[in-house]
Order: C-alpha cells, then sequence, then structure tokens
C-alpha cells in the first residue's frame, strides 16, 4: 500500500510538470536592484522594465524611501498587533484621512494588501437578502470576496451596460444591490463607463463599488482615480484600492466610502480584525506620496504623455494593441507560445515584460503587457521599440 503523503507530493510534482509542458508555469524574475524604469537582474544585466504597476515611477525614489526610513525611526519596525487592539498609531488616522480626502469620501479603511480590502468588503455589508452584480472580469480579489458572502450573485458581459441593466432586473426582488467593477481592468486598460454605471445604478437603486488599483494616482485630471476621469466624484459608494501600484509601490490596501460603511468594516471585516496593522514605514511612505500628489500633477502628465506616444508609435510599427488610453497596452500575439518566444527574446534584448495568455486571458488572446511609467524617458522608449521592431521581424510578425 502506497504512503499517502508520498502519493500527495508525487501528485503536486506531476501538476507542476504539467504546467511547465502547458507553457503555463510562472518563473519569477529575480532583480538586483530597486524597481524603477531601468532595473538589474540577478546577472547583473540592465533592463528597461516594462511590466511593473509603478505608474508614477516613485518605488524607487529616494524621497519615498526616506519617508518610509523617517516613519520607522518615529513609530517603529511594526506593532505586533491588530488594529483594534493595540495596532493602530497616529501615522494610521493621518493615512486613512488624507486618502478620504484624496477621493473626496468621508472615511477609509486600511488592510495590509488590496486582496483583503476586496476579500473584506462583501460579508459585512451584504447576506442572502442583498444583490451583488458584477462585471465578468472583475479582479479576482473582487471574486473570492463574493464568494465569502451569502448575498445572490449576477454576473453581467464585461463592460457591457445593456446586460447590466437585464441583471439589475432580474435582481429587482432584492433589498439592497450593489453593483460591482474595477475602475480600469489590468489585462486589456478598459476603463469601466463609471457615467453610465451610476445612471443605471440610480434608475434601480443600487450602490456602486469601484475597485481603483490600476486608477488611483493618475487616472483623470488630478489623479483621483476613475470616478473623476468620468466625473462621478462623489457618487461612488465603495472605492477600493492599494498602496502598492502608483501611490508609491510598496503594499496596501483601503477601502474608502461613506462612514458607515467604514465603521461598520472596523467592527466586521475579517481580514482587518484578524491581520497585523500596516507597518509604519508603508503608511509614512504613502501619506508622504499623497500630499506630494495632491500638490502637483506633474508626474501624471508626465505617464500620460508617455502612454500616448508609446500608443501611436507601436501601432505605426504593425503591431496591434488594445485601443485606449490607460497606460496598460497590450500589445496582442494571440497564440500562447508566440507571448513566450517574444517576452523571451525581448529580455535578450534588454527590456523586460511578461506575456500572458490562457487561463489569465481567453484562449487566442495571449498577449504582451506594456505598462508605461512617468519614470521612462524618451530615449528609453525608443529603445524599447527598436527592440520590439527587432524581435517582431525576427519572429515574422511584422510584414513591412
Amino acid at each position: 500500500m502506497s504512503n499517502p503523503q508520498n502519493t500527495f507530493y508525487s501528485s503536486l510534482q506531476q501538476n507542476l510538470d504539467q504546467l511547465r509542458e502547458q507553457g503555463l508555469y510562472k518563473p519569477e524574475r529575480v532583480l538586483a536592484s530597486r524597481q524603477g524604469s531601468e532595473v538589474m537582474s540577478e546577472d547583473g544585466r540592465m533592463l528597461i522594465n516594462m511590466c511593473a504597476n509603478n505608474y508614477l515611477g516613485l518605488s524607487g525614489e529616494e524621497w519615498v524611501a526616506q519617508a518610509s526610513i523617517d516613519a520607522t525611526e518615529k513609530y517603529g519596525y511594526g506593532l505586533s498587533s491588530v488594529r483594534f487592539i493595540c495596532g493602530t498609531q497616529t501615522v494610521h488616522k493621518q493615512l486613512e484621512h488624507a486618502i478620504s480626502k484624496f477621493l473626496g469620501t468621508e472615511d477609509t479603511i486600511l488592510y495590509a494588501a488590496a486582496f483583503d480590502a476586496n476579500g473584506g468588503v462583501f460579508e459585512p455589508l451584504f447576506d442572502e437578502n442583498d444583490a451583488i452584480i458584477s462585471d465578468a472580469l472583475n479582479h479576482a480579489s473582487i471574486i473570492d470576496g463574493i464568494r465569502l458572502c451569502k448575498a445572490a450573485r449576477f454576473r453581467y458581459a464585461h463592460n457591457d451596460m445593456a446586460d447590466l441593466e437585464k441583471q439589475l432586473q432580474a435582481a429587482a426582488d432584492k433589498r439592497h444591490k450593489v453593483i460591482v467593477t474595477d475602475g480600469v481592468f489590468s489585462m486589456d486598460g478598459t476603463i469601466a463607463q463609471l457615467d453610465k454605471i451610476v445612471e443605471l445604478a440610480d434608475k434601480y437603486g443600487a450602490l456602486v463599488m469601484i475597485d481603483e488599483c490600476h486608477a488611483s494616482g493618475f487616472m483623470g485630471k488630478t489623479g483621483r482615480g476613475t470616478h473623476e476621469h468620468h466625473n462621478v466624484v462623489g457618487k461612488i459608494d465603495i472605492i477600493t484600492g492599494t498602496l502598492g501600484k502608483a501611490l508609491g509601490g510598496a503594499m496596501g490596501g483601503f477601502t474608502s466610502g461613506r462612514k458607515e460603511v467604514i465603521e461598520m468594516l472596523r467592527q466586521k471585516s475579517r481580514p482587518y480584525l484578524f491581520s497585523n496593522t500596516l507597518a509604519p514605514s508603508i503608511a509614512g511612505a504613502s501619506l508622504a506620496v499623497l500630499q506630494q500628489l495632491s500638490q502637483s500633477t506633474e508626474l501624471r502628465d508626465r505617464l500620460h504623455e508617455n502612454t500616448a506616444y508609446f500608443r501611436k508609435e507601436i501601432e505605426a510599427l504593425g503591431f496591434t494593441i488594445k485601443p485606449g488610453t490607460h497606460p496598460v497596452v497590450p500589445v496582442m500575439l494571440f497564440e500562447a507560445p508566440v507571448a513566450q518566444k517574444f517576452a523571451a527574446r525581448m529580455y535578450e534584448l534588454g527590456v523586460l515584460l511578461s506575456g500572458f495568455f490562457y487561463p489569465v486571458v481567453p484562449m487566442g488572446q495571449a498577449r504582451v503587457r506594456v505598462q508605461l511609467s512617468a519614470a521612462h524617458t524618451r530615449e528609453q522608449l525608443d529603445t524599447v521599440l527598436k527592440a520590439f521592431e527587432q524581435a517582431g521581424r525576427e519572429l515574422g510578425l511584422l510584414k513591412n
């Protein structure tokens, strides 16, 4: 009789081998430098980085690192506690207030990660009497959060307002209804139609929740987010987001909205109640970032200039991209092996980017996802475009 422990480990190994054979195994690229527009790989090569969520280029900035050091010196390394016991410091309250002011909401609650924010938002607020109407392509953290809640689940076709209205009608008998969508969808760079979503919410008496992980700090005229981009500030009931992308790039998440919502989350949101407090170094640095962004739109403006330039030039080379204005630029290669080969060749040419394929994106929709940053120089972008052209010709993707 075989040892159950041995069969367990052998089964895991078979599954891992299968992932490699299918081209679905995800290796980790090790960096030997700070995050930035240019990074050093562990073999000492310098690479232009086109795949980080470092939209405003702040992750490796000295003043951000110094703000983190300053907060550590004042508040210590960590709190060894959850917030409601003895894990709340003045820096956490200051950051929550700053996020609320930045987003135009009444109050904010911090989490260790944005995944926790989405995982902990639904269960305390909605039950079997309510309905959650979710975009089909919402982030995994939203999907997992909804699974933890007893509310009825309705799903509408991605960014399809006609189908959203049908689902709202189907949920008409429910007590409370909440429409849930990513503000920006990270695989395609699609911006949710929040103006139309708000209109439908008003028509059917629904709440609106948005995940702003790929929007906070740079979407909208002053970088407040997708709700500013669509001129619906003050009309969104719940906003979740991250401190780990544009707002400094470390980790940490938040939920922001009406004071009643946030107070209930403080009382009943399990990831908040049972996870250690966000490190004061991260809170202090994030606070400094928000203060800087409130004073100037320079980084936001530079990011959008880089985005417009790259989108125009990559199409001029003959590549197919998903249309839009967001700094996520999916360059469509359609087949998984092609995306893998292309990303590998770009790495050899000194450009760091990643290929995405099924099941992360639909079958036949493989791509490399380029992410622009305010830190990219025009010279770097031109170097990347030349590498795209060379790799495209070598792999037979460009005909002209």
